[in-house]
C-alpha cells in the first residue's frame, strides 16, 4: 500500500489559507508541545522557571506562551500559521513540515530511545514475529515517526504496507483498539507502551532496538532565530540543565512531570530512564535522520529533499550538554 504523500502537506495549506500568518508579539515566544514524557526537559524548565532565569540574562521581561498538541501533524498547521516559535515533535513530521515549505531549523534534540516506540499486539495475542502481520489490521498515526518504524518492522519480516490493512488512529486510541479487538496490532509510543505494559494489556512485539534510534527533535521557526537567537539559545540552554537535572533527580522530575504529562509519577519515574534527553545533535542522529528521509521519500509520504546537514543549527545548543 502506497501511502498518500499529500495528507499532511493538505492539512498545511489548508490552515495557511484559512488563517493567514499568525503575529507574534515582540516580547513572547510561542512553544508548541505535546503531552509526553519524551518532553520532559522542557516542561521540568518550565516548572522550575529556568526558562525566565536564562532568557533574563539576555532579554528581561519575556513572555511565554504554551500550547498543547496531540501529535506532531497539528503542530506542522500551527507552524505553517506562523503561530509557534519552537515546535516539540517526532522526527517525521518535523520533516514532513520541512518538505512542503515551513521555514524551520533543527535546533536539537529532544530524546531519542530505541525502545520509546514499539509495534505492539494484545497481551494475550498469537502473533509472535513480524512475519505473522501479514493480513492482519494494524494502526498506526500516519505522519508520526512511529509510522517510519512499522515499515522496518514488517520489512524484518518480509512484508511491507502491502501486506498489511493499515488502519490510521491517534496514539492514544491504538491500545483501547487492540484489547477491543478492532485492530490486531498497532505501532505507538510512549507513555502508551509502558501504560499498557502496566495494566498487562498489551505486548512489546518489536521495538526500534537496532532499527531505528527513536529521535524526537526541537524546531525553531527560521524568521524567530534570525532576530532572536540569543533567546533561542538562551531556552536551549534550560533545556540542556533541566535534562541533566532529570538525569541526577528522577523522582523529583517526575513529581514536577504529572501536570504536562497528565501522568502519574510512579509510571514517569518507571519511564524516564528508557530516554535520552541530550539535546546536542551528533553525527549519529544525522546519518539516522537521512535515513529516515529518504525512506519517507522511498514511499512518497514527502516529494521535495529534505538537506539533514542544512536543516540542522549544531550551534545552538551549548557546549557540554552531550554530559
Amino acid at each position: 500500500m502506497r501511502l498518500s504523500p499529500l495528507f499532511a502537506a493538505l492539512a498545511v495549506v489548508l490552515c495557511l489559507a484559512a488563517t493567514g500568518p499568525a503575529a507574534r508579539a515582540a516580547d513572547q515566544i510561542r512553544f508548541a508541545t505535546q503531552p509526553i514524557p519524551q518532553y520532559a526537559p522542557i516542561f521540568v524548565a518550565k516548572q522550575k522557571h529556568w526558562l525566565e532565569e536564562e532568557l533574563a540574562k539576555v532579554k528581561p521581561g519575556v513572555e511565554l506562551k504554551w500550547a498543547s498538541f496531540p501529535a506532531g501533524p497539528p503542530i506542522n498547521e500551527s507552524f505553517a500559521a506562523g503561530q509557534q516559535d519552537f515546535g516539540f515533535l517526532g522526527d517525521t513530521p518535523a520533516l514532513i513540515g520541512k518538505a512542503v515549505g515551513i521555514d524551520t531549523r533543527l535546533a536539537a534534540l529532544s530524546a531519542s530511545s530505541p525502545t520509546s516506540l514499539a509495534v505492539v499486539v494484545g497481551a494475550q495475542s498469537p502473533i509472535r514475529s513480524a512475519r505473522e502481520l501479514k493480513g492482519k489490521r494494524v494502526a498506526v498515526t500516519k505522519g508520526s515517526y512511529a509510522q517510519h518504524l512499522l515499515a522496518l518492522v514488517l520489512e524484518s519480516g518480509g512484508l511491507t504496507f502491502s501486506d498489511v490493512e493499515l488502519v490510521n488512529l491517534p496514539n492514544a486510541e491504538i491500545a483501547p483498539a487492540i484489547v477491543s479487538g478492532a485492530i490486531d496490532a498497532g505501532a505507538v509510543w510512549e507513555p502508551v507502551i509502558s501504560r499498557g505494559e502496566a495494566q498487562h494489556t498489551i505486548r512489546v512485539l518489536a521495538d526500534g532496538t537496532g532499527i531505528k534510534k527513536g529521535i524526537l527533535v526541537i524546531i525553531v521557526a527560521a524568521d524567530f532565530l534570525k532576530t532572536h537567537r540569543a533567546e533561542a539559545e538562551a531556552v536551549l540552554r534550560a533545556y540542556a540543565r533541566a535534562a541533566a537535572f532529570i538525569k541526577s533527580n528522577p523522582k523529583e522530575a517526575a513529581e514536577l512531570l504529572t501536570e504536562d504529562t497528565r501522568l502519574p509519577a510512579d509510571l514517569l519515574v518507571k519511564l524516564l530512564p528508557k530516554l535520552d534527553f541530550t539535546p546536542a545533535i551528533h553525527d549519529e542522529d544525522i546519518a539516522d535522520l537521512k535515513k529516515s528521509e529518504a525512506y519517507y521519500r522511498s514511499i512518497g509520504l514527502i516529494r521535495a529533499p529534505v538537506d539533514i546537514e542544512a536543516w540542522a543549527d549544531r550551534t545552538l545548543v551549548p557546549a557540554g550538554a552531550d554530559q
